[in-house]
């Protein structure tokens, strides 16, 4: 029987035998990683909830609800828009933990810029301070937004599989498999001292390999894809280096790394800080590299299916015009969301009236101008790389 031609639109099955290898060579290693990173508390059975804080106490994370008020001093403050400032004494049933179902006083202090007025049946996020002469105690940290946080999560889901189908469904079994790669691989590995920006790169082609093979196989679309976002984060990842090197300044400058350099002073952490500029510009630019990547090498297979006498040199041109559409929204998309999360930074130093150099050499807007700048070319430059290697893989088969 003459097999059908194939139309534009159609794709060869996902899952063949090399994808199915390949997805489990990816789990042996991701298992084998966890192993060795847990092995400690496995083999050891030191996997407590609790680390040491001094020599004096241990401290656990728990959670509780507020069963009564002992005492409310709060008040308004209209200076800050109405947001409360003041203490509450209040009544707590710890509920997870050693601790379960012991009912503590806890002092929540709190003001607008940190804390917040609790009611009865409140559920809350508490530090339990436990001392070596056996005695322990409760302080308030926070409202526990999980379950909130969790409604919202599960309303993204199902909107993504409502309009993704099973390719949305798809893209969120990679999304929960980057986060736990983040959480359980990458930030434990940089914690034992591994080295911070070829480790961060070596775990994002990581997850972006099993994500495009769990997306659409082992195929060439998902190989050009992967190609590309290699290739453009690899290039995100030299220029963050080299203006790091020009601008004289690196992770040590950003705002969150002095708890952590003050950790390592302490001896609690084995952590590299200087490549923190860098391995966040790498984690950052991965997710709109994999987009373009995807996108141009989807295109082109769309354009090789509609016409395959198509050489390379035209397959070539055709991604690179696809790609300069992309380039405008995706570029501003970037630094929209890097200004976005620096909104609040924003507002105070036009608050502040800086002079335009004054402004521009402080290390808080250079830093990210760099992140974003540098995310922003790693995504532009892949869309030529990844035109280049999808047309040269599509007509590789023909010129033989």
């Amino acid at each position: 029987m003459k097999q059908a031609k194939k139309q534009p639109g159609q794709s060869r099955p996902v899952y063949d035998k090399t994808s199915i290898i390949v997805l489990a060579i990816a789990a042996a290693v991701f298992l084998a990683l966890l192993f060795w990173l847990r092995s400690e508390d496995i083999l050891h059975g030191s996997g407590k909830l609790f680390s040491p804080f001094s020599e004096q106490e241990f401290v656990e994370y728990e959670k509780g609800t507020v069963v009564e008020i002992l005492s409310d001093d709060s008040q308004p403050d209209e200076a800050a828009d109405g947001a409360y400032i003041g203490s509450q004494q209040l009544s707590v049933t710890i509920k997870s933990g050693r601790y379960q179902g012991e009912t503590l006083q806890v002092q929540n202090a709190f003001g607008p810029l940190s804390g917040v007025r609790v009611a009865v049946g409140d559920s809350v996020t508490l530090t339990m301070k436990t001392f070596t002469d056996g005695t322990h105690e409760a302080m308030m940290n926070e409202v526990n937004r999980v379950p909130v946080l969790a409604c919202f999560l599960i309303l993204f889901f199902l909107a993504v599989c409502l309009v993704g189908g099973r390719t949305g469904a798809k893209s969120l079994v990679g999304l929960i498999f980057t986060f736990v790669c983040l959480f359980a691989i990458l930030i434990p590995l940089l914690f034992k001292g591994a080295p911070m920006v070829l480790t961060t790169l070596l775990v994002c082609a990581y997850i972006a390999l099993v994500s495009f093979t769990v997306l659409g196989g082992v195929h060439r679309k998902t190989i050009s894809a992967f190609l590309g976002t290699v290739a453009g984060t690899v290039l995100a990842m030299l220029f963050g280096l080299a203006v790091q090197s020009l601008a004289k300044i690196d992770g040590f400058r950003i705002e969150d790394a002095e708890p952590l350099l003050t950790m390592k002073y302490q001896g609690l952490v084995n952590i590299g800080l200087h490549g923190l500029l860098v391995s966040g510009i790498i984690v950052s630019a991965l997710g709109a590299v994999m987009d373009v990547a995807m996108s141009i090498a989807s295109a082109l297979e769309e354009v090789h299916a509609a016409n395959p006498a198509l050489k390379q040199q035209d397959l070539f041109k055709s991604g690179m015009n696809i790609g300069r559409d992309m380039v405008g929204t995706m570029t501003n998309t970037l630094i929209l969301a890097f200004l976005g999360c620096e909104f609040t930074l924003m507002l105070f130093i036009y608050a502040r009236q800086m002079t335009f150099y004054h402004l521009f050499s402080t290390p808080f807007v250079s830093l990210e101008i760099i992140s974003g700048l540098a995310s922003s070319l790693g995504m532009i430059l892949a869309i030529p790389l990844t035109a280049l290697i999808s047309s040269t893989l599509i007509t590789r088969k023909k010129r033989k």
